[in-house]
């Protein structure tokens, strides 16, 4: 009979539910609670809901942070960008003509993405059990 006296590490407590990254992500693009599927995620424009209407879960853990708009800036810089160039070209449009489509194209796109993006970033951390998304009965 063998005695071991290096203590065991505790009990990691995984969940027995699985967790798909590609459709929590896809739910938080369409804005919805990355766990049913089926609750807003968003109260308001941007303001990630404390927990879900329908099922419960909390989503106050989620550290979207800088990430929304940084996506955003990214995504819409990548359309906009050629955009404009080609539509100088192809037209050579009046300065303020110019600047005023595309500024108007770009804070439309911008505002159109980040809420879409603020829920993908919130359901990869949910999937990912990222910042307290892990713990259940906290």
């Amino acid at each position: 009979m063998t005695t071991d006296t290096h203590p065991q590490p505790p009990e990691i407590d995984t969940q027995t539910d699985e967790r798909v990254m590609s459709r929590a992500a896809l739910r938080g693009w369409r804005r919805r609670c990355p766990s049913c599927g089926s609750g807003p995620l968003l109260q308001g424009y941007l303001k990630v809901r404390h927990s879900c209407a329908v099922c419960g879960e909390e989503l106050h853990h989620h550290r979207a942070d800088d990430g929304p708009p940084y996506l955003t800036l990214l995504i819409v810089g990548h359309i906009i960008g050629p955009a404009m160039l080609w539509f100088f070209i192809a037209y050579e449009p009046d300065p303020y003509t110019f600047m005023a489509i595309f500024m108007v194209a770009a804070v439309a796109l911008s505002l159109w993405f980040l809420p879409r993006l603020k829920g993908v970033i919130v359901g990869v951390q949910w999937a990912a059990r990222m910042h307290g998304f892990g713990h259940t009965g906290t």
